[in-house]
Parts: structure tokens; C-alpha cells; sequence
């Protein structure tokens, strides 16, 4: 499993924290796209969506170009699909937990009598 670091885990976990920031990234995913188009679809200033763009940054999420007076973003997935790795150490944990559950759910309906039938003779 990779391990990342509790201050990196932190980071990554609070900039996707955010529904604005994580829109950006799944914008992100079919291409470059200037910070312009980045605030394109909010209703935020451009200083609000290089906050935004910002704290990606700082996560790892993103890397910024500047081309002449454009600030051109991309992608960075390596901190994502860390996550995603911490993340799925803890799936598997809850799967095979549950599936104990379910095993432990089974075997005592197996033990317990039939049900009557819907007859209520009390």
C-alpha cells in the first residue's frame, strides 16, 4: 500500500473537500483549460477561482503554467490516485468485515425454527 504522508493525505482530502474544486478537476480530466475557463462555469471572481485553483495546487492536484499573461492548468493525478489507493485499503477492510457479517447473519437464520406460517393463535 502507498503510504502518503498525513499532511499530503490531509491536503488532497481538503481540496476535494470542496464541490467548486472538485468540478475543476473533472473539467481537468479532458484537457488543459485556463483559469478563465476554469471560473467559466460559477458564478466567482477570478481571484475566488485562483483560491480555488490554489489549494489544487497546493494538494498536488494541479500544476500551473504561465504563458505570457495566461495561466494554463493540467491535471496532476499521482496525489488522486494515492488517495484513491489509501482509500481502497479501507474498502476491502469494510468488505471482508460485512461479508463476515453476512456469513454470521446466515448461519443464525439457519439455526433459528420456521416460521409458523402467519398463524396467530395468541
Amino acid at each position: 500500500m502507498v503510504e502518503l504522508s498525513v499532511p499530503q493525505l490531509d491536503t488532497v482530502f481538503h481540496a476535494l473537500g470542496d464541490a467548486t474544486r472538485r468540478t475543476m478537476l473533472r473539467d481537468l480530466s479532458l484537457g488543459e483549460r485556463t483559469v478563465s475557463q476554469l471560473a467559466e462555469p460559477f458564478d466567482i471572481s477570478l481571484a475566488a477561482a485562483s483560491k480555488h485553483i490554489k489549494a489544487l495546487e497546493n494538494a498536488g492536484l494541479i500544476r500551473r503554467e504561465v504563458r505570457g499573461r495566461t495561466h494554463v492548468c493540467r491535471l496532476a493525478p499521482e496525489p488522486l490516485a494515492q488517495a484513491h489507493e489509501w482509500l481502497g485499503f479501507y474498502r476491502q477492510f469494510w468488505n471482508s468485515r460485512l461479508d463476515i457479517l453476512e456469513q454470521m447473519l446466515r448461519e443464525d437464520d439457519q439455526g433459528k425454527p420456521p416460521a409458523d406460517g402467519g398463524n396467530d393463535n395468541g
